[in-house]
């Protein structure tokens, strides 16, 4: 069975979580600058089966789009151009980054590990992931 993957795009920053091949786990896979996502993925999908990728979308708590969204959309048009056959799931990333943050402070990491706004990103990437997971189990 082919994995799912997940992108939390950013900026700077591009955190990507993947399913094991049965579709039950995610789990972070790297943190990468954002500018080289595609040849990332291009690299990725030459190695591994993925028969969808799940991209983040920022809402702000009234459910509009949060400031960053025009650069997530620019992502999108980009990444199916590259990749025109690939299923794309666009899912509500709201409080990820938080979740992270305080999976970081469950998981006993100290101040300056918690820093790393690297591993939040694929953190996020892999909360985002996870939720999709458990909703399409119902």
């Amino acid at each position: 069975m082919p994995r799912i993957l997940s992108i939390d795009y950013g900026q700077k920053r591009t955190g990507i979580a993947v399913t094991d091949e049965m579709q039950i786990i995610a789990s972070g896979l790297t943190t990468i600058s954002s500018a080289t996502a595609i040849p990332f993925l291009k690299d990725y999908f030459s190695k591994e089966k993925v028969e969808a990728v799940l991209i983040g979308e920022p809402k702000q708590m009234n459910g509009q789009p949060s400031e960053s969204a025009s650069i997530i959309k620019g992502f999108v048009t980009h990444f199916t151009n590259h990749f025109p056959d690939m299923k794309v799931i666009r899912m509500d990333e709201r409080f990820t980054s938080k979740m992270a943050f305080q999976t970081m402070i469950d998981s006993g990491l100290n101040k300056k590990q918690r820093q790393n706004k690297g591993l939040i990103d694929e953190i996020s990437a892999t909360i985002m992931l996870q939720d999709y997971l458990s909703q399409k189990k119902f």
